[in-house]
């Protein structure tokens, strides 16, 4: 949410009607989350001049580890420089640190796409935000689950019912710190997550739903402590049920 929130600021700054613009102190502090937006909250050392140039070599991009050779436009200006700095400083400053993290596995190839081509600037702004809006449009519509067995099967579900909050075992990437805390696509995708966690024994899927519309799903080690509520749906593994009064 972060870094597509990102892209889409740097998508305006870079057709903005005043021109390119390029954050010269690029820095996460310069930034905030509004309403699930990503917001800029210093704009005093925002600039729409880009460099002057004679030739091409007048034109490198040059960061601490990096540096990137250009081209010089016959208005004798560097060509796309603001462009590609606020690019660089968003893979340096924000992609590196999010993007590996929290995605399916099968997004995270994309992701690392995303990463290397920004990393390199191989890729545009206009490339980025594509590239982004292709991989939330997947990860959205549930397209890149892979075909796999039907695990719900597996699963006794008890509707109106959910158990008792309290700390259990924890998963990564969770939504909370006391537990397995996790966005799905379907009760189908949490069957399989829940297969692949040696401790689950149940889990819950809840009303709440991710910024993405995904709901979230409670994975929990046991299914004891019953109690009602009436927009939740807990699934117990027939296994861990066997020989239990329902």
């Amino acid at each position: 949410q972060i870094c597509l929130s990102l892209v889409k600021l740097l998508f305006y700054l870079a057709h903005s009607p005043l021109g390119s613009i390029a954050l010269l102190d690029f820095q996460p502090r310069q930034f905030v989350m509004v309403d699930g937006n990503l917001k800029v909250t210093d704009m005093d050392d925002a600039s729409t001049e880009e460099l002057s140039c004679k030739e091409d070599n007048d034109c490198t991009l040059d960061f601490p580890t990096k540096s990137f050779p250009l081209k010089c436009s016959m208005a004798g200006r560097c060509e796309g420089i603001n462009e590609k700095k606020n690019l660089f400083n968003a893979y340096r400053y924000f992609f590196t640190y999010l993007l590996p993290h929290s995605a399916p596995p099968a997004l995270r190839p994309l992701l690392s796409d995303i990463l290397n081509a920004t990393g390199d600037l191989r890729y545009g702004i206009n490339e980025t935000l594509r590239a982004f809006e292709k991989v939330l449009h997947l990860y959205k519509s549930g397209l890149y689950l892979q075909k796999r067995p039907l695990l719900l099967k597996d699963y006794i579900s008890l509707k109106g019912f959910r158990t008792v909050e309290g700390e259990d075992y924890k998963c990564w990437p969770s939504y909370s710190h006391l537990g397995c805390l996790l966005s799905i696509h379907s009760a189908e995708e949490a069957a399989a997550i829940c297969n692949s966690q040696l401790q689950c024994q149940s889990f819950i899927v809840t009303q709440h739903r991710t910024w993405t519309g995904r709901p979230l799903a409670s994975f929990q080690s046991s299914w004891t402590d019953l109690i009602p509520d009436t927009n939740a749906v807990v699934y117990i593994k027939r296994s861990a049920s066997s020989g239990e009064r329902l």
